[in-house]
């Protein structure tokens, strides 16, 4: 008896059959730029992206690209066009983009607070106008400390973080511990939950400070920047061996409070140009899990000395991608260290979920996700808002917290206006760019580099700095091979 499922009989129907129509699709919003001599990087709203031919480009746009092609697949995946009577892709485009636009909601959680501006080294890149150890006169009071917990408080983010910059926080422990014994009070009143960091030198640590932030769960950040010779020419000291000061206190910290309680980044002099294996080499030595390699700010004694003139944006591009990719190939070969800011850049390429880091924001960062609280009750937008003050040109400062109110302050014209200007989906230069779901915007930069909050794109250091960081991270995910798996396994 013949089978009816012979090939002679089969009841089945092509594959074409099922696939729709050409050309039976709505195109959604979508930027693309150039990413290499053939191919073209397409994102959508939410940051999915797909790098096709320019071909295949063309066939999008002028909707002649075929149901049964990989592209058609891709780019249907992706959200970048829906088929006639399709509502479920449009649905989860949706929740995606509500995602990555949730952290506006949450507000600002990062609050700085700068217990004196005293300090005990002198960093060839130092960003603000420090003052001797002994000196008194810059330190805060604990009025102006009330106040900015108060105002601290008053934010609706869910994660709140208070950081101590500098100065050397430590320099007025007095302070730092008047501030975090109040900040612990406060939170048992609130309900609220606050992360504490203190950002030092580490040359101070003692005992007592050690068991201080035991009891009250607050951790640290330092600064290395390689090898002996080379965090010591960027951080001399007169006083002692930098760099044998800040190991001896990274294992105190250690020791007391546990590995996790102490974290490092590194600024790039333009000493540390030729040298980003030893600089990596040094973190792993000192078993570090992470590594920031960021840039020199053009702030303060950094401009002044002339630092940030010894190197071009595309000398640091090319320290960092050697240093990225000799990184990886350490995880490759199961030594494992993960670049932060790689780790930044990944998580707003891969997922729709934010960062909170102020350079990636849109609207720009500043006041919004971060906030500073100077010594002497003066309160910036952001960190480098401060360091731009200290060279005389206060334009991001928000008010004063002995005079000024919070909502005075929250809603001040120079905070508005620039988040106003800084939505970089109605940015000239960045609106049409394929990278501006992932990118953001740095109004403090741009305005002392170019005079405007907006900057001017085609010659803006940060647009070149971060296509370039894409452009490196992108192409290496798209090769499919281990390198891209390790950068993978960064996004959480």
């Amino acid at each position: 008896m013949p089978s009816s499922l012979s090939p002679s009989h089969h009841n089945f129907r092509p594959l074409e059959d099922f696939l729709p129509q050409n050309g039976a699709y709505q195109l959604l919003p979508f930027r693309f730029v150039r990413f290499d001599t053939t191919r073209y990087l397409l994102s959508n709203f939410v940051g999915e992206h797909c790098l096709v031919e320019s071909e295949t480009l063309h066939e999008l746009v002028s909707k002649t690209l075929r149901p049964s092609s990989a592209g058609y697949s891709a780019l249907k995946s992706r959200h970048f066009f829906f088929e006639s009577g399709e509502t479920s892709a449009l649905h989860l485009l949706a929740t995606k983009y509500r995602t990555k636009q949730a952290p506006l909601a949450e507000f600002t959680s990062l609050h700085m607070i700068v217990p004196t501006i005293r300090c005990n080294t002198s960093c060839v890149y130092c960003q603000v106008s420090h003052k001797s150890s002994t000196d008194q006169s810059c330190d805060m009071t604990e009025e102006a400390a009330d106040r900015a917990l108060d105002f601290m408080f008053r934010s609706p983010s869910s994660h709140l973080k208070l950081e101590f910059q500098g100065g050397e926080p430590l320099l007025n422990f007095a302070m730092v511990r008047y501030i975090v014994e109040r900040t612990r009070q406060l939170e048992k009143q609130t309900g609220r939950e606050v992360s504490i960091v203190i950002c030092s030198n580490l040359s101070l640590i003692s005992e007592e400070i050690l068991q201080f932030c035991k009891k009250y769960h607050v951790d640290f950040s330092t600064s290395l920047d390689g090898p002996r010779d080379l965090h010591n020419h960027n951080r001399p000291s007169a006083e002692f061996d930098s760099y044998e000061r800040t190991l001896a206190g990274i294992t105190r910290v250690r020791e007391a409070l546990g590995i996790c309680a102490i974290s490092a980044l590194m600024t790039t002099t333009q000493a540390s140009l030729s040298r980003p294996r030893e600089i990596v080499d040094e973190y792993v030595g000192q078993d570090f899990k992470s590594i920031f390699l960021r840039p020199i700010n053009p702030y303060g004694f950094a401009s002044r000395a002339g630092a940030i003139t010894h190197y071009s944006t595309t000398e640091w591009i090319e320290f960092y991608k050697t240093a990225l990719d000799y990184i990886i190939d350490l995880n490759i070969r199961g030594i494992i260290i993960r670049e932060a800011y790689a780790a930044l850049l990944l998580r707003r390429i891969l997922t729709p979920y934010g960062t909170g880091y102020v350079d990636l924001q849109s609207p720009a960062g500043i006041g919004i996700s971060a906030i500073l609280f100077n010594h002497d009750g003066n309160v910036y937008a952001s960190d480098e808002s401060r360091m731009l003050a200290e060279m005389g040109d206060p334009h991001f400062r928000l008010g004063n917290l002995l005079t000024d109110s919070y909502e005075n302050m929250m809603l001040s014209d120079v905070l508005i206006d620039t988040l106003t200007e800084t939505m970089t989906e109605g940015v000239p230069g960045c609106s049409d760019c394929g990278f501006q779901p992932y990118c953001g915007s740095d109004p403090v930069r741009h305005y002392r580099l170019q005079g405007d909050i907006v900057g001017f794109k085609p010659t803006s250091e940060f647009c070149q700095r971060h296509m370039a960081l894409f452009r490196h991270i992108i192409g290496i995910l798209d090769g499919g091979s281990a390198a891209a798996d390790v950068l993978k396994g960064w996004m959480y």
